[in-house]
């Protein structure tokens, strides 16, 4: 996993909070293409989390979705609408046309 400048800075924001934690980046089987991107706090990594250092920003990626989200980017997209973290991922076979699912 790699992470844009513009990642890497709203990660910093999301984790400048009074009690630090990290984020654990992962897939959850839902939508019409079978997996989603899911991200949560967390106090400390899994047993077999592997972990993205970059800028003093430290992301953990699950360790059932490593297979999932192996070479993939992750982006910090804002628009007139929203304001979200974009995955830009090689592997992806299929894709439901909302963008938010994925198969592999």
């Amino acid at each position: 996993l790699t992470l844009t400048p513009s990642a890497v800075s709203q990660l910093k924001r999301l984790l400048s909070q009074p009690s630090p934690k990290l984020i654990r980046v992962g897939v959850k089987n839902r939508g019409c293409s079978g997996l989603a991107y899911h991200l949560e706090y967390v106090d400390k990594p899994g047993k077999f989390d592997e972990e993205v250092c970059v800028d003093g920003v430290r992301v953990l990626i699950d360790s059932k979705a490593l297979f999932s989200i192996i070479g993939s980017e992750m982006d910090w997209v804002e628009d007139k609408l929203s304001a979200r973290f974009v995955f830009k991922n090689p592997n992806i076979k299929d894709q439901c046309g909302c963008g938010e699912s994925f198969s592999i």
